[in-house]
């Protein structure tokens, strides 16, 4: 599962003992390996905390935070992103080096290539803190369908937290526990709070299929949306017929599962009943599966 916490501070008041207070926190995310690293930008000091849940290179070359060797970007990740084998090919096409068998590693170095652009080519479900100390900017990067949480939070003074976890932030001394209404107004109604809102004011969450940008020099806050659903939705329908629509979809869905099979652990398989556990029926009769 694993989980990251911190802070971006101009004021570089909080050291190593809060961001550890912020990933310890998120102990039960990543119980396999703990990280941290505090960096004195000139801007502000960015605290980075990791929990670490091995799946993918479960050998100590997999550990974050982890940084470019020069420390000009740095980069978090909690999620898996299912074809960085495809991309670490492309990447050492194009004379890149690594050092583990890892995907993060191989995001990082798609960053250093391809900047923040490299997002168009991956697939998975992540969330990603991305620090570039040329560029003076923070990415906090959702995946596509929101299966990774990710919250960030800006007080008065313009500091800002980020964390897998809203609790992570009670571990911040300059954390206001202000209850948001309008979100609390949200959950009355239907009974969850829609992204980008919290229960908290001055919380959000990363929207899915966007990354959030936070400029150093400004601490100026941007969204970015990057992928849509409905316009993935929305994209022209392909002139096949019924029959060849059936085996696309096999391939699809066969793609996807191959894809999930990919780790250095056990992997379990649970089926629930919705539309995936309806579709793989409906394939294993019709081809006889």
């Amino acid at each position: 599962m694993c989980g990251f916490a911190g802070f971006i501070e101009p004021s570089k008041r909080s050291g190593l003992d809060v961001r550890k207070a912020m990933s310890d926190s998120l102990l039960h995310r990543g119980p396999d390996d703990a990280g941290s690293d505090l960096i004195d930008h000139p801007l502000a000091s960015v605290g980075l905390g990791f929990r670490r849940l091995a799946i993918i290179d479960l050998s100590i070359a997999g550990h974050q935070p982890m940084a470019l060797p020069d420390h000009s970007v740095y980069i978090m990740l909690n999620g898996e992103i299912y074809n960085y084998k495809e991309v670490r090919i492309e990447l050492e096409n194009l004379g890149c080096k690594f050092n583990s068998n890892s995907d993060t590693e191989v995001v990082l170095l798609a960053y250093k290539t391809w900047g923040i652009k490299m997002i168009d080519r991956l697939i998975g479900m992540f969330a990603i803190l991305i620090l570039d100390t040329l560029s003076d900017c923070v990415f906090l990067i959702r995946d596509r369908a929101g299966v990774k949480p990710l919250f960030w939070y800006k007080n008065e003074d313009g500091e800002i937290l980020f964390a897998s976890e809203l609790k992570a932030f009670h571990e911040h001394p300059r954390f206001k526990k202000e209850l948001n209404h309008d979100a609390l107004s949200l959950f009355l109604m239907n009974g969850s709070i829609p992204a980008p809102y919290t229960i908290f004011k001055n919380a959000f969450k990363v929207e899915p299929g966007n990354w959030v940008k936070v400029n150093l020099k400004s601490m100026k806050v941007d969204t970015t949306e990057y992928w849509n659903a409905f316009d993935a939705y929305n994209k022209p329908v392909l002139d096949i017929s019924f029959q060849e629509a059936k085996l696309e979809t096999e391939k699809l869905m066969q793609s996807a599962f191959n894809y999930r099979m990919v780790a250095d652990v056990p992997v379990g398989v649970f089926l629930s009943g919705g539309y995936d556990s309806t579709g793989c029926n409906c394939i294993t009769k019709e081809f006889g599966g």
